[in-house]
């Protein structure tokens, strides 16, 4: 029953997702022959739908708490309220770019962002195997631990990274210049999460001050 439920909720949650993709993407670019648009929906859904299948199959309480977008963190629900205008300024910004021809993304560029796109997709699943209590939420899970082997290993926060990847690649998928200097500011907004979601952990989560000092970059191996 709780898988049937999950699976109602995993479907209905895709199909919002990809009723507002349509509406933000596909209107200002006033028409459906957007080969690029259609480009980007299957690199974002079907990867979304295989992944949720196999949550799904092996690890429904992580998909739950995947599925659990509901912020506590008052500066939290500020980055996911930020985080979501820029995605649909962006989109926004893609389909007029399109409708308008401002600017153009040279095609091997195209290929080159949808392959960092599955690598992105790729990159956060090997996460969410390495880490049973990755939440949509910053919060300290009961039971929780620390950890500290794969990726967790080389950076703090790989979903985070992969997140970046993820959504840089998108616009140029697009083949828009103009939205990708909106999502620019995509990595600013994690950066104040990851500070806020690190004192979470701090307060909450033992052993964690000692991962920081083990650890030391947060994203990027010898940067930050």
């Amino acid at each position: 029953m709780k898988k049937s439920r999950l699976l109602a909720q995993g479907l209905l949650k895709m199909l919002s997702g990809m009723l507002l993709v349509g509406l933000v993407l596909f209107l200002p670019a006033g028409t459906w022959n957007y080969c690029n648009g259609w480009l980007f929906c299957g690199l974002l859904f079907l990867p979304m739908l295989v992944l949720g299948a196999l949550l799904l199959w092996k690890a429904p309480a992580l998909l739950e708490k995947r599925l659990n977008t509901k912020e506590q963190e008052k500066t939290q629900i500020a980055v996911v309220a930020v985080s979501s205008l820029l995605f649909v300024a962006a989109f926004v910004a893609a389909g007029l770019d399109f409708r308008f021809g401002w600017t153009h993304v040279p095609a091997w560029l195209v290929c080159l962002a949808a392959v960092l796109q599955l690598a992105a997709y790729g990159l956060y699943a090997e996460v969410m195997r390495e880490n049973a209590y990755l939440s949509r939420t910053v919060e300290v899970q009961e039971n929780q631990q620390v950890i500290d082997t794969g990726l967790y290993g080389i950076v703090r926060h790989p979903m985070y990274t992969s997140t970046i990847l993820l959504f840089l690649a998108m616009p140029l998928v697009l083949g828009s210049w103009v939205s990708f200097a909106i999502m620019l500011l995509f990595p600013v907004v994690i950066v104040f999460r990851i500070r806020n979601e690190e004192k979470v952990l701090e307060e909450g989560l033992a052993g964690y001050r000692e991962y920081k000092q083990r650890v030391r970059c947060r994203l990027l191996p010898f940067i930050w």
